[in-house]
Parts: C-alpha cells; sequence; structure tokens
C-alpha cells in the first residue's frame, strides 16, 4: 500500500500551513486546511502532553488521520478537538510526528513503549519559597516526596528540593520534569542540578523503566 513519510514537528512554526485529512462523520478522505495555531499545548490528556494546535476544521471522526506540512509530510496525528457543541470550533490537537516517530520505533523493537522512571512526587515552587531562594518565577520544580528504593531515593534526592536541569534541560514547571524523564531511556545515567537549602549541586542519576516500575 502507498505510504507517507513522517516530517519534523520540531521545525513548524506558529503560523505555518498544514492540511488535515481524515473521516469526519464517515466522509472518508476529507481534507481541510489551516495553520499551526499553537504548539506544545497541555490539554491534560495526560503527563506527556505537547499537542501541536490548529485551527484546520478537526470533527469526530478525524482522530488518527495524519496533519500534513506543506511538502506532504506528516508532522501530527490528529488527536482531539475543543469544542462546546462537538462540532469543529477551529481548536484541534495533532500528536507531534517527532512523539509519535519515538513511539512507532519503541513499539517495532520489544512491543512496549520504554520510559524512563524517576520515581518522586513533584509540585511547582510555591512565590513564598522562591522569593526566599532567589528563584525567578518559572524557574524549577519542587519535589515533595522521594519513593523509597527508586532512583531518586538511590540518586541522594530529599524532598525540598528544587529540580533546576535534568541532563541539560531548564526545568521550568513541573510537566518539564515529567517529560524530560519520560523521554529519556532506562538504565540511562543522567545527571539532575538541584538547589538544596539555597546550594547547588549536582547528583547522578540511573533511571528505571517506567513500564516495570511500581507507579507513584
Amino acid at each position: 500500500m502507498p505510504t507517507v513519510s513522517f516530517g519534523s514537528s520540531e521545525a513548524m512554526r506558529v503560523g505555518d500551513e498544514v492540511i488535515a485529512m481524515g473521516n469526519p462523520f464517515g466522509l472518508g478522505g476529507t481534507v481541510t486546511t489551516g495553520i499551526v495555531s499553537a504548539k506544545d499545548r497541555n490539554i491534560n490528556a495526560g503527563p506527556f502532553d505537547e499537542f501541536i494546535q490548529t485551527d484546520a476544521a478537526i470533527n469526530r471522526g478525524n482522530s488518527g488521520g495524519p496533519l500534513f506540512n506543506s511538502q506532504c509530510q506528516v508532522i501530527g496525528v490528529n488527536t482531539a478537538i475543543y469544542s462546546p457543541s462537538g462540532g469543529n470550533a477551529g481548536v484541534g490537537f495533532a500528536v507531534p510526528s517527532d512523539l509519535v516517530s519515538k513511539i512507532v520505533a519503541d513499539l517495532q523493537d520489544d512491543g512496549q513503549i520504554d520510559r524512563g522512571w524517576l520515581g518522586v512526587q513533584i509540585k511547582p515552587v510555591s512565590e513564598d519559597v522562591a522569593s526566599v531562594l532567589g528563584l525567578d518565577e518559572g524557574q524549577g520544580t519542587q519535589v515533595e516526596k522521594v519513593i523509597a528504593d527508586t532512583p531518586a531515593d538511590k540518586a541522594g534526592l530529599k524532598a525540598d528540593d528544587i529540580v533546576l536541569t535534568f541532563d541539560g534541560t531548564e526545568i521550568k514547571i513541573a510537566r518539564d520534569l515529567t517529560r524530560a524523564v519520560a523521554n529519556t531511556a532506562p538504565d540511562t545515567t543522567s545527571e539532575i542540578e538541584i538547589l538544596r537549602k539555597g546550594e547547588r549541586m549536582t547528583l547522578a542519576v540511573t533511571l528505571a523503566n517506567r513500564a516495570t516500575a511500581q507507579d507513584a
């Protein structure tokens, strides 16, 4: 059967033209056009949200259809809409192709999705804590609890530590850490920069596999 190739969702810019294809209301092969309205949208569908938002008409039945760039490469997979009425309201969402490519390759490898797992519960840094520690707004996320006998525990992380970076990725909000850890292969040793009682330090942590680790 004919196939289409993946393009880079990371290379897409807000305002770039896109084409959505799908099967809305049973009307197979329907094509609509629009632009990338936003990137990295969190719609509270899960801990790894990073959807592409588009105003290309997406309706019920479009899910699973491709979102093409102007070179006819798939840069997203249509997934959800925001609509008070259930019909198209110009706010649709697609899973980025860069993420889809990783998941497909992982499933082809061993039939399961392997994500890194740290073993902490986290929360936003409060204004009071940020003020006391001299942190800028939107800098770091706070460790609320370290689960016993997990990679975080073995690495020496403690409750109330402020995570600033993970493997070079700047952590601004809680889900930045969740995604950075999940996108790192299990059994990988990474550096995590923290702020503890006003002192910066770097710890080495070897991640476990989220698929086999105890949920927390």
